[in-house]
């Protein structure tokens, strides 16, 4: 009897071992990268804020342009939910009603107080503004609201009375889009360019290699100040949005295109090549079907860590205004606020959307670190 668990034991690593012999790369990449307690962490915070941003119209409660402003209450501080207070517990979280009035102490400016004895209490899935869920189903639910004509504002708002919160869940998607639109972009670029000069070589290789560091030695932000110049003012802001994500596409497949050079330039002599040169595949075929497959995993990491590259791009151009502008909700444009004085010493919750910016790029940083950790099949043995 004491045989059998010692054989149950022997059975079970023989089937782990051939699971693991057996298994695709795929498989053993996500098995690693599973063992990254750090990247699985900023995985599922990167699919957290990619969800928020994706149903940006459902968990706002107000549309984040001007007409969702909220006139009573400009410059306000962010509303916190509340069970109880003086007057009493209840089961429902509710904030209290505002008025606002000029003070004397102000100078007759206009000051937001509270009614404490007047309270709005939260409901979920309340019927708001329309909008288009996923850019396609038309919808008015919303996650949550207030009762009757009341407003709600987890992040407060800005000056002009626009929900922070609701301008912050559209930024992260706005952002997110115009990454995917600009890697996709230089993506493209850097393997085409990249696997011709890496296959072929010669003068073919010379000539792209030259365009390609004459673009590397472009300085971006005098070419973005005159990319700004360039742009005219009466462009929409969806015509601002693709020409932007167009621009950092079309600078950013230098680095890859010369990776991709050097890996083909090292694989193209290599025998399975050969024979499939000797069997009549053709050219593309054997870039397509052969060499760039033998390096898919890098391809996909590199692609992970130049997001936040172009994240990082578009809010820079935004935050120094060569890029989106209101109306566009871009964590860029969100950020422009944050460069007053008066912010920082008086609404301190304009900051919130440059926490999730940092946020954003950190988890792509830290996914990104993990898949190339996971790819690399000696990662193990340099530790």
């Amino acid at each position: 009897m004491s045989t059998e668990p010692a054989a149950l034991a022997a059975g079970i690593d023989q089937k782990a071992k051939e699971a693991y012999f057996t298994a695709s790369q795929g498989q053993l990449i996500w098995a690693r990268f599973r063992g990254n307690r750090t990247a699985m962490i900023a995985a599922w915070a990167l699919v957290l804020m990619i969800l928020m941003g994706l149903f940006a119209p459902f968990l706002s409660p107000y549309d984040p342009t001007i007409a969702g402003r909220d006139e009573n209450y400009e410059n306000g501080a962010p509303q916190f939910p509340k069970f109880w207070d003086e007057n009493g517990f209840s089961a429902r979280p509710f904030i209290y009603a505002t008025e606002r009035e000029r003070s004397i102490k102000t100078n007759f400016r206009w000051v937001v107080t509270e009614n404490r004895d007047k309270r709005l209490y939260v409901r979920f899935f309340v019927t708001g503004w329309n909008y288009k869920l996923l850019g396609v189903v038309p919808a008015s639910r919303h996650l949550f609201g207030v009762d009757g004509d009341g407003k709600i504002h987890l992040f407060g708002t800005d000056a002009s009375g626009k929900d922070i919160f609701s301008r912050t869940l559209h930024a992260i998607w706005t952002s997110l889009a115009v990454g995917t639109l600009g890697v996709l972009i230089s993506f493209v670029l850097a393997l085409v360019i990249g696997g011709v000069a890496g296959y072929f070589g010669g003068w073919i290789d010379s000539v792209l290699q030259m365009v390609t560091d004459a673009i590397r030695t472009v300085p971006s932000i005098p070419l973005f100040m005159a990319l700004a110049a360039f742009m005219p003012d009466h462009w929409s802001s969806e015509t601002r949005f693709f020409f932007i994500s167009i621009i950092l596409g079309l600078i950013g497949w230098p680095t890859l295109a010369r990776r991709i050079r050097t890996h083909l330039l090292t694989e193209r002599t290599q025998e399975y090549v050969l024979a499939a040169e000797l069997c009549g595949a053709s050219s593309g075929h054997i870039i397509r079907r052969h060499l760039l497959p033998s390096f898919t995993s890098y391809i996909i990491v590199d692609l992970m860590i130049s997001f936040p590259y172009m994240v990082r791009s578009e809010t820079a151009l935004s935050f120094i205004g060569l890029g989106l502008k209101d109306p566009v909700n871009s964590l860029g444009a969100l950020m422009q606020n944050v460069s007053k004085a008066d912010v920082l010493l008086n609404y301190q919750w304009y900051f919130i959307p440059v926490i999730f910016f940092v946020a954003l790029v950190l988890a792509f940083v830290f996914v990104g670190d993990g898949l190339r950790d996971a790819a690399d099949p000696y990662s193990d043995t340099k530790k």
